[in-house]
């Protein structure tokens, strides 16, 4: 019970901090160019390592972690 509670409170935290896509945040900042390209590393970096550790949270192996993960990445850059 207390792994779930846990695992609930990190997802709802990844959620509030990749609220907004990615690509709707450097829109907001009005990026271009190489400083666009540059901040879409970083925030599709900084989105893999958080949906990596919430995968390892729900003791997601294989297919399901692969499968988790490039869906969480997408969904919080926006692609």
């Amino acid at each position: 019970m207390k792994g779930l509670v846990l695992t609930v409170a990190f997802v709802l935290a990844s959620s509030a901090a990749f609220a907004d896509s990615c690509k709707i945040e450097a829109g907001n900042k009005k990026l271009a160019g190489a400083a666009m390209n540059s901040f879409m590393k970083k925030c599709e970096t900084d989105a893999a390592a958080s949906c990596d550790k919430a995968a390892a949270e729900k003791k997601l192996a294989g297919a399901a972690k692969t499968s988790f993960t490039t869906k969480c990445v997408k969904d919080a850059v926006g692609s």
